[in-house]
């Protein structure tokens, strides 16, 4: 497994130089967490797993920002039982000033986001689950040793966490999604490791939720997963109005390995519970005369936005590097068509009560289809004239032998 800075992906490095790291003190919780995108906006806030940290959802953060969506991504403080990371997340709202969220949660997030929807209902909006669970009988009945799992070293601690990671060989890109998250898991201290599973040997379930089924979007992957099969059924069967939104493949950690997808279902439900983007606060984005946002993290992005006017100066005085934030990456010129798309997708998605499959995953395997179709005909086409040839020429052979004989 690779791990450490050197090796983290260009993409990663990007954007830890582009989006700020914030940590404050609740209590006696320590928060950490990432947040970007115009804060007028309702935000996505994503709870990683037992094995996750705020880092990981950070190609999430870069695409639906530039997007206009405020996404938030949140580090599990230390918390020991349920109610204790009710109240505290409760805290955390109250501290960043958000009343009504959007929670996006895997694995172990997946349930906490259930559990906070149970308990506070009035600030959860909509619910995106994936690869979670509903109750915790089969973990903590799993882990005999969860009494003492505060005095367990460190290294033991990490041992059980990666040990539901598949080590086998595996596509690259869920090979790669794999190395990140263990990069993080040795980022995490032993007490941080020791309440996440606390968290999860604790014997609760979730009880009924007050949010509406269409609320709800459970996003899967369909092959190797840690959490079994049972546990992510009993969540279909608990909302069976839901929407579904299957991943082919993407492992443990699909938000790293299948980012376009993930961000795709992300998207249309933020559309689809009426989330309203706002592309037009997005510093470098095209917009009539608007300059940068008051809203964005760091007011001083508006150096960025005259840098047309500061051009035929940067010689004499150049921008302060600490007090601008540059803007993530712009957006492909696509972006407009893609957003038509899922509007589409949306439509077609209400109407028929149905799951949709990303258009960019549709045409991905149609051309695919096509090159195994065109490859197939090219080599029955070789076959057919090498067989010809060796039929003449084994009947030259034939021939030449009988008028030698002759």
């Amino acid at each position: 497994m690779k791990g450490g800075v050197l090796s983290a992906p260009g993409d990663y490095i990007y954007f830890k130089s582009q989006v700020p790291l914030h940590k404050i003190p609740i209590g006696s919780k320590q928060w950490r967490y990432y947040d970007f995108g115009p804060k007028v906006v309702p935000p996505l806030i994503c709870l990683p797993g037992i094995a996750g940290t705020a880092d990981v959802y950070y190609k999430q953060i870069m695409s639906l920002s530039m997007k206009g969506y405020r996404v938030i991504s949140v580090d599990i403080p230390r918390a020991w039982n349920n109610h204790e990371w009710i109240q505290a997340f409760e805290k955390f709202l109250d501290a960043i000033d958000v009343h009504h969220i959007h929670l996006y949660g895997t694995a172990l997030g997946g349930f906490l986001a259930q559990l906070f929807a149970q308990h506070r209902p009035r600030r959860v909006r909509s619910l995106v689950l994936s690869n979670t669970f509903v109750e915790t009988t089969s973990f903590s009945a799993s882990m005999p040793w969860a009494p003492i799992v505060g005095w367990t070293p460190a290294f033991i601690l990490k041992r059980h966490v990666l040990s539901g990671i598949r080590d086998s060989p595996q596509e690259p890109f869920i090979a790669d999604s794999v190395d990140f998250v263990v990069s993080q898991v040795e980022t995490l201290s032993r007490e941080d490791l020791a309440s996440r599973l606390t968290l999860t040997a604790d014997a609760a379930s979730v009880g009924p939720l007050l949010l509406p089924d269409s609320s709800i979007t459970l996003m899967d992957t369909n092959d190797y997963c840690a959490t079994p099969q049972s546990l992510k059924d009993q969540v279909f069967e608990r909302y069976p109005g839901a929407r579904r939104a299957y991943l082919k493949s993407g492992g443990d950690f699909p938000f790293l390995s299948r980012p376009d997808e993930v961000n795709l279902h992300l998207q249309l439900h933020l559309r689809r519970v009426g989330v309203e983007a706002r592309p037009d606060l997005i510093p470098g984005a095209p917009k009539d005369g608007s300059g940068g946002s008051s809203n964005e993290p760091n007011n001083g992005r508006k150096a960025a936005d005259d840098s047309s006017e500061n051009d035929k100066r940067d010689s004499e005085t150049p921008p302060p590097a600490e007090s601008a934030e540059p803007p993530l990456a712009p957006e492909a010129t696509g972006s407009h068509d893609l957003d038509n798309q899922l509007l589409e997708m949306a439509k077609l998605s209400d109407d028929t009560g149905e799951s949709v499959t990303p258009p960019l995953e549709n045409s991905f395997f149609r051309d695919k289809q096509n090159l195994l179709v065109s490859r197939a005909l090219l080599n029955v086409t070789c076959e057919f004239f090498i067989l010809n040839m060796l039929y003449l020429y084994l009947g030259n052979c034939t021939l030449t032998g009988n008028v030698a004989a002759m």
